[in-house]
């Protein structure tokens, strides 16, 4: 295997609890080291990056049980760190085998996860670093997504605060995740601000913005006949400020988002699967590049489409205590990755007829807009990666072919309300 004893720089066994992880940890010398890290994500990343300095950058195996995809998650972002997943399943066997008595207890549980990756990791199947291309790619949409989360939330308060002094320019400003609406609000943040400029000030404002002759001529007429919702000085003044120091704030981000999207689009045309994942309904040039990220380049790292759904937290958990029977959904699953399928799934609604069919069939059961998203999710998994694996680009009218040849209840209401296949 490509990762042998005399690579590796130390072997870990990474137990994952609610509260905290225990990490056992393996020198080349033999020397065996117990760690207790917080269940933070700045204190996972700050361990990792001293042991980055530690080992002066040489690769280090963790072995850590699968299903904990929010840790697996974070640890694949390191391109010295070599994960070892081990089947939940596999780990209990093994746990079995050498207790008889069943006892678990975390520290345990650290031991054995070294215990598999020290001496039978020759039988385990590694996730290596992906190449630097693959790995910038990841991070700039995750990043991307941070910047357009942040804008959003300036967007919103915004919205609150005109709402209470200046409403009339959520209508004349436009969409205030523009660069167009923060201009808007940077000049006049106020009524009385754009009535005291006069109306050849505001139509040459209007004109460089590339408004047409008309919306100027009725922006105007509107302008002239506002009238100010409130006359509270001291809540026009201070408001006023709030809005024009937020709507800079928010234009730097759109500059920041369009530098991200740039970058993003440059990687993903020189991406080998960049015409198979542009060929997903509704992808788009946001969720395309986001898809091929989250599914990565080694064919190796899923052994089956179950495990993409288990790990996005998409498939659903189902807890039983005596005759209570709860399903929901994952929790402790990578948020971004999560994320993703969800909102592919959503925007494949508006381009793929089955899709839709799907959705609203279950829309019509009484499933919630959201479960009936996931639902779809996990549908559209299992085409992506059989897709994905294949190296072939999806195609619709194949795949509905398909559900008619398969005679599925989807393929007969495919222009109407469906059931879920």
């Amino acid at each position: 295997m490509k990762s042998e004893t005399s690579e590796l720089a130390a072997l870990i066994g990474w137990d994952w609890a609610d509260q905290s992880h225990e990490v056992r940890l393996q020198t080349e010398s033999g020397e065996l080291e117990h760690y207790k890290i917080s269940q933070d994500p700045n204190a996972l990343h700050e361990w990792v990056h001293k042991q980055r300095e530690r080992f002066g950058g040489r690769k280090i195996a963790i072995a850590i049980e699968q299903r904990r995809g929010a840790v697996v998650y974070a640890l694949m972002t390191y391109d010295f760190v070599v994960l070892y997943p081990i089947n939940p399943k596999s780990l209990a066997r093994f746990r079995e085998a050498l207790r008889p008595s069943k006892a678990k207890d975390d520290p345990t549980d650290a031991d054995l996860l070294l215990e598999l990756v020290n001496k039978h990791r020759d039988r385990l199947r590694a996730w290596n670093p992906e190449d630097e291309a693959a790995r910038e790619l990841r991070m700039m949409v995750e990043n991307r997504r941070k910047l357009v989360d942040e804008r959003t939330r300036h967007t919103q308060q915004m919205t609150d605060w005109l709402k209470s002094y200046f409403p009339q320019a959520l209508q004349w400003a436009g969409e205030l995740d523009e660069v167009k609406a923060c201009e808007f609000l940077e000049t006049w943040s106020s009524l009385d601000e754009m009535k005291a400029a006069g109306p050849e000030a505001l139509r040459k404002f209007f004109s460089h913005q590339g408004r047409w002759h008309k919306t100027i001529k009725r922006l105007l007429r509107e302008i002239s006949k506002s009238r100010p919702l409130t006359t509270d000085a001291a809540v026009v003044r201070s408001m006023g400020m709030m809005v024009r120091a937020t709507a800079r704030e928010v234009r730097l981000l759109s500059e920041s988002i369009n530098e991200f999207q740039e970058r993003i689009e440059q990687l993903f045309a020189l991406h080998p699967d960049q015409d198979l994942f542009a060929s997903f309904p509704g992808a788009g040039k946001v969720l395309a590049p986001r898809l091929c990220a989250m599914m990565g380049t080694d064919r190796s790292r899923y052994a089956s489409p179950e495990e993409v759904q288990e790990f996005s937290g998409i498939a659903p958990v189902t807890e039983r205590s005596g005759k209570s029977n709860w399903v929901h959904r994952r929790f402790a699953c990578p948020q971004f990755f999560h994320q993703t399928f969800v909102e592919y799934a959503k925007q494949s609604i508006r381009q793929s007829e089955w899709a839709r069919a799907y959705y609203k069939g279950c829309r019509n059961r009484g499933t919630s807009h959201n479960a009936a998203l996931r639902a779809l999710a996990f549908k559209w998994i299992r085409i992506i990666y059989r897709c994905w694996m294949d190296r072939v680009p999806y195609n619709e009218q194949m795949y509905q072919t398909a559900l008619i040849r398969r005679g599925s209840p989807l393929a007969r209401n495919i222009n109407g309300s469906a059931l879920p296949a």
